[in-house]
Parts: C-alpha cells; sequence; structure tokens
C-alpha cells in the first residue's frame, strides 16, 4: 500500500502534500521575459510533423494514436480506460475579444446546433445556430463590438476544431477499440462520454464520437448539473483560492504581482493594439489569460497577428506573441504547480471529480462487464486541476486536445496495475510514485483516498 514519504513536508487538510516540479524553462521567470525570443511550442497549426510528435502544440495537442503507443507486457491485460481530454479549437471567448478587432471571423454554415428529441415525441427539425447582429439596435456597439459584423458564437469550436476532435476520436478508436472489444456504434459499446455543461465540449463529442465510433448517428451523453458539475468544475468551493490572486497568504512572496511588473511594456504595446485600456477594467492586468487566448485562437486558424486600428504601423509581432505564450505558461506553472498553495487548490478544485473516478477503477477491478472505456471532454481549468494534484514534474499550459489517459490492467494473479499518459506517453510527477507507468492500481487509490479524503471530508475542507 501506498503511503507518502514526507521531504520537506508541507501539510494541509485534507492531507495535501506538495512537492515542487523540477525547473526548467517554463518556470523560469528570467528566462521567460529575457532568455529567448521563441514561442514555448507549436501555436501556428493542428499538425505536428511525425517527427516531432510529442512536441507541445497548443492548437492540438499530442494524445494517443497508433504510431508512438506502447503496449506493455502480454503478461498483462487492459481492462478498462479512462480519458479526460480538454475541448479541441475554438474561437477566443467574447471576453477575449479587443474593444475593436481589425480582422475578420467567420462561421457560416459550422454555428452550434440547438434542439430537443425525444424517442416518444414527434420528429423534430436540427436548429443550428448563425450569429448576427443588426446595426439599428442601438446597443450592438455598446460593449466591445469585437468582431464585428461575424457569424460566430464566441466561443464555438471552429470546423478546423471538429476535424481535430474526429481525429482525435479515430486516432483512440484504432488504438483501444480491438483491445476493449469496442463495437463501431456507441450504444452497443461498453463505453460512456460525458460533457460539462459548456456547449462546446458537446460540440466537441460530436465530432469525437464519430470518430470513436464511426456508425453512431445520434449519441447520449452524460452531464451533471450547473453547479455540481465535478469535470468542469463549478464546484462552490470557499477555501479554493487560486495562487496569482494576491489572497494565497504565506509563501508567495510577490510572485504574481513580480511577474506582472517585469511584462509592463509589453501590456503597453498589447493595450495600444487592443484598446483596452481606455475601453475595460484593469481585469486584462492580472494574468496574461485574456490577451493569450486571444492571440493564439488567431493564430491556430492562420489569422494575423492584430493591429491597432487607431494608429498605424502598430501591430503586435511575432516576438511579442510568443512572450505572451511563454508567460502565459509560467502563469499556469505557477498557479498549478510552483506556488506552494497550488496542491491543496488542485484537491479542493477537481476532488469530487476525482471520487468520482476512484469509485470508477474500483468498479472496473470488481465487475468484470462493465463499462471499459469512459471518456470526459472537459476544459483547461480541468486539466490544469488534474495535473495539479497529480503533481506532474512539469507544468505547462494544456492546450487545445489536451489529453490524460488513465489505463487500468490486470495480471494472470489478479492484480491491477495503471499506467497514466500525458501527451501519449507515461506521466512523469514529482510524488514518491514517480513515472506513472505499470504501477500498482492500489498506489494511485491511496494516494486520492489520503490526498482527498472521503467526500464529506473533502466537503468540510472546502466549506469550512
Amino acid at each position: 500500500m501506498f503511503s507518502l514519504v514526507l521531504l520537506a513536508p508541507l501539510v494541509y487538510a485534507v492531507n495535501v502534500t506538495h512537492y515542487a516540479p523540477r525547473s526548467t524553462n517554463i518556470n523560469n521567470l528570467t528566462y521567460v521575459v529575457n532568455g529567448t525570443t521563441d514561442a514555448p511550442g507549436i501555436f501556428n497549426s493542428s499538425t505536428t510533423p511525425d517527427s516531432e510528435y510529442g512536441t507541445y502544440n497548443w492548437c492540438n495537442m499530442p494524445h494517443v494514436r497508433v504510431n508512438e503507443y506502447v503496449t506493455p507486457s502480454s503478461n498483462y491485460t487492459l481492462e478498462y480506460v479512462e480519458v479526460i481530454q480538454r475541448h479541441h479549437k475554438r474561437t477566443p471567448y467574447a471576453s477575449n475579444t479587443f474593444f475593436k478587432e481589425d480582422v475578420a471571423w467567420s462561421c457560416n454554415g459550422s454555428g452550434p446546433a440547438y434542439y430537443a428529441q425525444s424517442t416518444t415525441g414527434p420528429a423534430v427539425s436540427e436548429i443550428q445556430w448563425q450569429a448576427s447582429s443588426n446595426p439599428t439596435n442601438p446597443w450592438t456597439d455598446s460593449v466591445g463590438p469585437g468582431f464585428v459584423g461575424s457569424t460566430c458564437q464566441f466561443p464555438q469550436i471552429t470546423t478546423e476544431g471538429l476535424f481535430d476532435s474526429y481525429i482525435h476520436g479515430a486516432d483512440l478508436r484504432e488504438v483501444y477499440a480491438s483491445r476493449l472489444g469496442l463495437t463501431s456504434e456507441l450504444c452497443t459499446s461498453p463505453a460512456q462520454i460525458r460533457v460539462t455543461n459548456n456547449v462546446i465540449t458537446s460540440q466537441v463529442a460530436g465530432g469525437l464520437v464519430k470518430g470513436l465510433f464511426p456508425d453512431t448517428t445520434d449519441a447520449e451523453v452524460l452531464i451533471e448539473r450547473s453547479g455540481i458539475d465535478s469535470l468542469e468544475p463549478s464546484l462552490s468551493c470557499t477555501n479554493a483560492i487560486k495562487p496569482g490572486t494576491g489572497d494565497e497568504g504565506a509563501g508567495d512572496g510577490g510572485v504574481w504581482k513580480g511577474h506582472l511588473a517585469a511584462a509592463q511594456s509589453l501590456y503597453d504595446k498589447l493595450d495600444s493594439v487592443s484598446g483596452i485600456a481606455s475601453n475595460d477594467t484593469a481585469s486584462w492586468h492580472v494574468s496574461f489569460d485574456h490577451y493569450y487566448d486571444n492571440l493564439s485562437a488567431k493564430q491556430c486558424h492562420a489569422k494575423s497577428l492584430p493591429c491597432s486600428l487607431n494608429e498605424t504601423d502598430i501591430c503586435v509581432t511575432q516576438d511579442e506573441a510568443n512572450e505572451v505564450y511563454r508567460l502565459g505558461n509560467w502563469e499556469y506553472s505557477y498557479m498549478y504547480r510552483d506556488s506552494l498553495n497550488s496542491t491543496k487548490y488542485s484537491t479542493l478544485t477537481y476532488g469530487a471529480w476525482l471520487l468520482e473516478f476512484k469509485d470508477h477503477l474500483e468498479t472496473a477491478m470488481s465487475i468484470s462487464n462493465g463499462t471499459k472505456y469512459f471518456h470526459n471532454v472537459a476544459h483547461d481549468g480541468s486539466m490544469s486541476a488534474l495535473l495539479g494534484f497529480l503533481q506532474v514534474s512539469e507544468m505547462v499550459w494544456p492546450g487545445m486536445g489536451s489529453e490524460i489517459v488513465f489505463e487500468l490492467y490486470s495480471d494472470a494473479d489478479g492484480a491491477y496495475f495503471l499506467r497514466v499518459l500525458w501527451g501519449g506517453q507515461p506521466m512523469e510527477t514529482s510524488t514518491p510514485m514517480g513515472t506513472l507507468n505499470m504501477i500498482a492500481a492500489e498506489t494511485l487509490i491511496d494516494y486520492i483516498e489520503e490526498t482527498v479524503g472521503s467526500g464529506e471530508e473533502l466537503y468540510t475542507a472546502c466549506m469550512s
């Protein structure tokens, strides 16, 4: 049975022990600001050359596929697989658009579908949303119009993101269908799909399911109601204070404010292009989230970097965009791994999902004919909290389509083992568990139990 060995203990309720990540260029602020002009990966294409597969690709992260997949020894039998992934690429969120945008963004013919159907009711027409605006409405331009005249929802999964979703599903099918006995239809397979309350995860599921189960026409997916959705997550937890908010207590030492101050000249340039400084609030200056999302969404869809609409020859350069991407990855490393409070935050934020996942594992270890494959379509906050809880050795901002796969194996003696794949390869952690490659299943189960505690303990730790 696994028990935590404390080297330099830092313990919170429930029972959180923080193990620092390794030092890399991702979490070295001096390098991030002054050390290079490069991007920390690929930001302009969903395609990664086969020879470079595994490279960080924000537009379409590496995932399990047959080319790189390593099958364990024949002494092991694959019993159950659970996947959790971030949605694929999309438009930016409306809150991340500039006050006025200098590029067009059209979603003609690819709007999200919204309609209800019933097996006992009448046949219905499929309804697709097509965004529109009308200049006669005096409120049309009152709050940051962003992409003027666009036919997109902000956000929505783009046509290119749907294609990535389909390929992702097809790649997973090629690896797991024969190993788990998955049929070509979801409804006849020992499989379940789960999405969050945010509709972009259902949009991704449409492409994913078609790739995974190619003969499926209508699919039922699981969803927890808004407010208690552990996958998103959207749970109320008073004590889950995100590092970087300035309220996380001892140990921060002004690190977060320091990185913002170090990037002030970059903010000045970005603000001169976006128009945010004179039309919005200081919320754009508490992190690089807004600029990161705006610039990366454009570049992933082969759109040009923005220029100012008010002044000529003032444009965001590629070097400046790359610095935004480096700073964004530094921020996620700090929030979910480097801050002394990051593991506590991840545990409180994602503990409920981890308890559900533990139940899935234990059920698969006790029932031979149950669900064999479970797929969760989630968000970057979901992936980050899970990576933070597992204490991955090198943290990045989980890009589009990023994926963690839990593979449960048995041997001839009835023992169970786990392999956890991050980007298609065994995950390296900073914990005593080390690399999660065919470890005893009880090791991870014990880690969840000792860190998260029971459901009652988790709820008390959140709300007390």
